[in-house]
């Protein structure tokens, strides 16, 4: 049993691998780096936050941290507010300027997946495709206590 789940593993990880490989060669020339947007898409999906809570969405260091926002800030695609609850704190939020590039990012990728999609796949292969992101989605969030909400609408946060 173990061999057949092992060998599962692989195959699920390496399709995933390959379409990832392929959806980050469809971003738009000069983008900025993949850690950037995705900093970028996590204030996105949940709006502001504390750095420390940034760096635990984001599964970094606060050093790596650091050097992202101060690059993304220096571009003026995200600003540092004090929080209003404890002036001690800085909040980290995305300005107009990050959610257009992010927005721009995002589009670029999306339209080549819809077109890859209807191209490539049968109606009832992009259904089955469709129905699996759930699942996918619920194997990514399965250590952030989030399993009890639609994997979709944290995704849409």
């Amino acid at each position: 049993m173990t061999n057949k789940v092992d060998q599962e593993a692989l195959f699920l990880l390496r399709a995933v691998l390959a379409l990832g490989r392929r959806l980050r060669g469809e971003r738009p020339q000069g983008a900025l780096t993949l850690a950037a947007i995705s900093l970028l898409g996590t204030l996105g999906r949940l709006g502001p936050m504390p750095a420390v809570q940034l760096a635990t969405e984001e599964r970094l260091q606060p050093q790596s941290l650091t050097r992202i926002v101060a690059g993304l800030e220096g571009d003026g695609l995200i600003e540092r507010r004090r929080d209003p609850a404890d002036q001690r704190a800085l909040i980290i939020a995305l300005t107009e300027k990050g959610k257009t590039v992010l927005a721009n990012d995002l589009r670029a990728r999306q339209a080549w997946l819809r077109e890859a999609m209807l191209r490539v796949l049968s109606q009832s292969e992009r259904t089955a495709l469709i129905a699996a992101t759930d699942i996918m989605l619920k194997l990514a969030f399965d250590d952030q206590g989030r399993l009890e909400i639609d994997a979709h609408d944290a995704l849409d946060r």
